[in-house]
């Protein structure tokens, strides 16, 4: 197997670490882990990620990842839900989560690699070495290579995130020889590991958000499948990824609106020092791209953007290249082969196009899925014979597809919706704003208010009024936010999007009530 994966100034052939991958499903079976078992995953970006996703498949188990972010507790519930078999894990991730490792489950530690102790500034005291504890390279490094694994692997079990309750796994059977490549059509054609784009093992890409996400995942490890070059950014930075493109010659990305939100944000000066020319294919996903943000991008590097919507439930249900998107502004995609896509009103009846709704869809050609441990949610997501991801939007003229917001996000005021991906594509343009969200807060009369947290770009002086005024010339008046807030620092998960819960949760736990 060809090309191979970087880390900082690490570097390994995918051979060597599919040899590793090997070695470790031998270990795997000798701990009696096979078929429909769980191995979970609570690592960062790293060598050992892939060789552990790796090796459960050859033992016919599934690998979860686990967000690292998680609390002890939530980890906890995790572990304990999925049934983990064993767990991997990062030495620095260890500590402080050691309570929440559950009694009698193999644990191996991988040490915490230089590039990512110097991304997240991480002190010595926390990359020691749990006592104890096997480490993940010697411990596979006794075991021969195992010769075969099953046709096709189940795959990965990933745990949604949980807007309500606790997070569900979703898992799907193994796919059989025909779903198999489906699946891998499907994937290879919206993440652009496609023969039309050139041989894999000539492709390059840089793993930009963190693969505990469903589609990092899926894209990073179906680049490792294929052999493509992979290179491991630790913590997304905007000008660094520039940097990688121009020295790697970089072709192909996986990416999400925020990450384009900050690199357009560089000075003109810094976006001028890169070659980007190696760029084939560059898709997004993940969340609604404010049309001047997706515009500004395709005009900078080129008709090399794509864009796909779909959920981990379901796998891509529509997409579109840069052609399509300019004859459709905003637009997500049309429907891939083998995809249906509705949009429901309240009662569960089909919208006409334009109207906006609740969109439910499915991809056919691929194996179906369950929430582990919860077939009643299950039974709940499915609607029409099809599967509601929680997204709200409509479907134009020409079976195009465009995103509103989450039905989660959507606020309700005074029995009127507003959608706070509009605001935010709105608020995006001000000068000075270098990022925002945009969500409800409990309001006596309304229910709910609209509530915008602003983080400024460094020097501005922008003020709350200043953003009313500016907002006013853009949206409807209900729309502009009565509470504004700045902040210095939004809290972010590694891709770069905003935990706009963590935002938005005190304001709700004050008026004593949950969301």
């Amino acid at each position: 197997m060809g090309g191979f994966v970087r880390s900082g100034e690490r570097v390994s052939d995918i051979a060597v670490l599919s040899e590793h991958a090997a070695r470790a499903g031998s270990g795997f079976a000798s701990l009696g882990i096979g078929p429909g078992d769980v191995v979970a995953i609570y690592l960062r970006n790293d060598f050992a990620f892939f060789e552990a996703s790796v090796a459960a498949g050859l033992v016919g188990a599934y690998s979860t990842p686990v967000n690292w972010h998680n609390s002890a507790d939530e980890a906890a519930y995790i572990f304990e839900n999925s049934g983990a078999k064993a767990i991997v894990i990062h030495a620095d991730l260890y500590h402080p989560i050691a309570s929440a490792l559950p009694a009698g489950v193999p644990v191996f530690v991988v040490e915490t690699p230089p590039e990512i102790i110097a991304a997240y500034r991480l002190p010595a005291d926390a990359l020691r070495l749990p006592a104890g504890v096997p480490l993940w390279s010697e411990w596979l490094a006794k075991f021969p290579p195992k010769e075969k694994g099953p046709d096709e692997p189940p795959g990965t079990m990933i745990y949604t995130s949980g807007t309500t309750g606790h997070p569900k796994g979703v898992r799907r059977a193994r796919p059989n020889g025909e779903q198999a490549l489906a699946w891998q059509k499907l994937v290879g054609g919206v993440m652009g590991f496609d023969p039309k784009f050139g041989n894999p093992v000539d492709m390059v890409t840089v793993i930009t958000g963190p693969m505990y996400h469903s589609a990092p995942n899926a894209y990073g490890l179906f680049a490792f499948r294929v052999g493509a070059n992979a290179i491991l950014q630790p913590r997304f930075d905007p000008e660094e990824l520039l940097a990688m493109i121009d020295k790697y010659k970089v072709t192909h990305l996986h990416m999400v609106p925020t990450m384009f939100v900050r690199l357009l944000k560089l000075p003109d000066e810094v976006k001028k020092k890169y070659d980007l020319s190696s760029l084939r294919f560059v898709v997004h996903a993940a969340a609604p791209c404010p049309v001047h943000v997706k515009q500004a991008m395709i005009e900078w590097w080129g008709p090399v953007i794509f864009e796909y919507y779909g959920g981990t439930e379901t796998g891509a249900v529509v997409f579109c290249d840069s052609k399509e998107w300019l004859a459709h502004p905003g637009t997500v995609g049309k429907a891939v082969d083998g995809a249906e896509v509705r949009v429901l009103g309240e009662n569960g009846e089909e919208l006409a196009k334009g109207a906006t709704g609740e969109i439910v869809c499915r991809t056919f050609t691929i194996p179906d899925f369950t929430y582990h441990r919860d077939e009643e949610k299950r039974q709940r997501a499915e609607k029409a014979g099809l599967i509601s991801l929680g997204d709200m939007g409509y479907l134009d003229d020409d079976g195009f597809l465009y995103l509103c917001d989450r039905a989660k996000d959507m606020i309700i005021s005074g029995g009127v919706n507003i959608y706070p991906a509009e605001i935010e594509a709105e608020l995006h343009k001000m000068p000075g704003v270098g990022d925002c969200a945009v969500f409800g807060i409990p309001d006596e009369e309304f229910g709910e208010q609209v509530c915008a947290i602003v983080q400024r770009l460094p020097g501005a002086d922008i003020t709350e009024s200043a953003v009313r005024s500016f907002l006013r010339e853009k949206i409807a008046g209900y729309k502009v936010p009565k509470h504004v807030e700045f902040r210095t620092d939004l809290p972010r998960e590694d891709s770069g999007k905003i935990f706009k819960r963590k935002l938005r949760e005190p304001f709700w736990e004050a008026a004593g009530r949950r969301i």
